[in-house]
């Protein structure tokens, strides 16, 4: 006969309470965390209401030791990545600092499901629990973790409907054409009293200035170290200009009146990852949506410009008046500053071929000492003077034949009338076919006709506009070297470096004899 099955219990020989503890109600350290969504000033009233809420809520409790208020102003609930606050009471809890923490919900805790459990099970498994008044949930209790998973994907929801609601409303307001900009670090502007964008003249000057210096030949790197030279603030008030800020404000079509809006957009409303808009949702370009501070002539030169110089490889980093203007003769490469004899007596800076030695056979172009290259520049300059009045004459005539865009604009209109058209007979094929029994083939073909007279128009009117573009640069750059030609003596015997890069274009260099100026206006004259 199978014996009967023995159990036998073994006491435990560890108490897991300390002598001096049991039967006694020990007092728990307790903290609380506030938080507001954003920097309202209602909201920061709801802020301050929380601390002296749960600051009287903590010490009327005997029970209780308070262990401080942990706060995060204007941040999103919806991950923990930026909340210092919160991130600290975490810590001082995991450390033994805290042993109950109290908060208004859990929607105030964390709107992601997977932060909130996580932070829970590692404050769990420390003992430390975490109490929701609005639910009354306690997250040692038995069915705290469901109740937390419940009411945590609740207030994700919430978050994502809110999400959804303000993304709507924004494109509801870029589609009705309202602008908006963050205007503290926005130079030249500010919101005037009905909502819209308003000139700050003061700001503005500086950005005029900015577009005028590189319309010059000033590269975006000179600008930046002018304007900080000049004790001028940055628009995010910093005396150190970056180049990037630079380009940013010689890009920005909003300077000319316009705006392109949903440039980038939130990837994830949990995250807040943004990125540039590709094309992933829809743009919105508003004309004439504000004041314009660059007249868009003026704005489409520098955009023009900037192609230019990006198409003949000049660098945005320099300083020199010097640099991208100086073209070797053998390779077409660009000359450069060199330093020689940096550590003797001796040192002096030279010019010379930046490819010199780059290829098989090294360059025969000269190296030229800038007290040269100003030399040679005053004598090209007086020997053009000499001819002046016939230089003005024929950039004039220049501007009346070459610049001259009314025979463009008129295309543009009749282009802009086919595309209405076609848009318009487009539309009615399409109502018939939906009304009637029409052949298909035949009503393929038409609107297949319908198309490509679209493209073609389309096509054209690109092809118009950038020869548009051109003619106005060209016009707007025979205006800059037409006023310095205007405003000079005849002979001029100081080199001066707006001058040089008002009317210098290019200076080819081909030997020490041989040293070609070209001239805005296209003037070559050899030195």
């Amino acid at each position: 006969m199978k014996p009967a099955r023995a159990v036998t219990v073994i006491p435990p020989t560890i108490n897991r309470f300390a002598p001096e503890t049991i039967g006694v109600a020990a007092r728990k350290r307790v903290a609380a965390y506030a938080r507001v969504s954003t920097d309202s000033e209602e909201q920061l009233t709801s802020y301050e209401a929380q601390v002296d809420y749960y600051t009287k809520y903590i010490n009327e409790r005997a029970d209780w030791i308070f262990a401080g208020i942990y706060t995060d102003e204007g941040i999103s609930a919806t991950n923990t990545k930026k909340r210092d606050g919160f991130k600290q009471m975490v810590a001082d809890a995991l450390n033994g600092k805290i042993d109950l923490i109290v908060t208004k919900s859990v929607s105030r805790f964390a709107r992601n499901t997977v932060d909130s459990l996580v932070t829970v099970r590692q404050l769990k498994e420390k003992g430390v629990e975490v109490y929701f008044e609005k639910e009354n949930i306690y997250t040692l209790d038995s069915k705290g973790e469901l109740l937390i998973t419940i009411m945590s994907s609740l207030a994700q929801e919430e978050s994502r409907s809110i999400s959804e609601n303000v993304t709507w409303g924004q494109r509801k307001r870029m589609a009705d054409g309202k602008v908006s900009m963050p205007y503290r670090h926005f130079l030249g502007y500010e919101k005037g009293e009905d909502g819209l964008p308003k000139i700050v003249e003061k700001e503005a000057e500086t950005v005029r200035l900015i577009y005028r210096m590189f319309l010059e030949g000033k590269t975006p790197s000179a600008i930046a170290k002018h304007l900080g030279n000049l004790g001028i603030p940055s628009p995010a008030g910093k005396k150190t200009w970056q180049v990037a800020t630079v380009i940013s404000i010689l890009t920005n079509e909003k300077y000319k009146g316009d705006a392109l809006l949903q440039k980038s957009f939130t990837v994830d409303f949990l995250t807040k990852t943004t990125k540039v808009n590709e094309g992933e949702v829809p743009q919105y370009y508003v004309q004439n949506s504000h004041p314009a501070i660059i007249e868009p002539d003026e704005f489409d030169a520098v955009q023009l410009e900037m192609e230019r110089r990006k198409k003949l490889g000049r660098p945005v980093s320099c300083h020199s008046p010097f640099s991208a203007k100086i073209v070797c003769g053998d390779c077409g490469g660009f000359y450069g500053s060199k330093v020689w004899g940096s550590n003797t007596k001796y040192r002096r800076t030279v010019w010379r071929c930046n490819d010199k030695y780059k290829n098989d056979k090294p360059c025969s172009t000269p190296h030229l000492t800038e007290d040269e290259i100003k030399q040679r520049f005053l004598k090209a300059f007086n020997i053009l003077m000499g001819d002046r009045d016939e230089v003005l004459s024929n950039c004039h005539l220049a501007q009346e034949v070459l610049c001259d865009c009314s025979a463009i604009e008129m295309e543009l209109a009749e282009l802009h009338r086919e595309i209405e058209v076609v848009s318009e007979l487009t539309r009615k094929s399409i109502y018939e076919n939906a009304r009637f029994a029409i052949n298909q083939d035949e009503f393929n073909e038409r609107h297949q006709g319908y198309m490509e007279r679209h493209r073609i128009a389309t096509d054209r009117i690109a092809e118009l506009e950038d020869q548009r573009r051109n003619r106005q640069n060209k016009s707007l750059v025979l205006d800059g070297f037409i006023q310095e030609i205007e405003t000079r003596p005849l002979v001029i015997d100081e080199f001066d470096e707006k001058l040089w890069l008002a009317v210098i274009d290019k200076v080819i260099i081909h030997d020490a004899n041989a040293i070609h100026f070209t001239f805005r206006d296209g003037t070559v004259i050899k030195v």
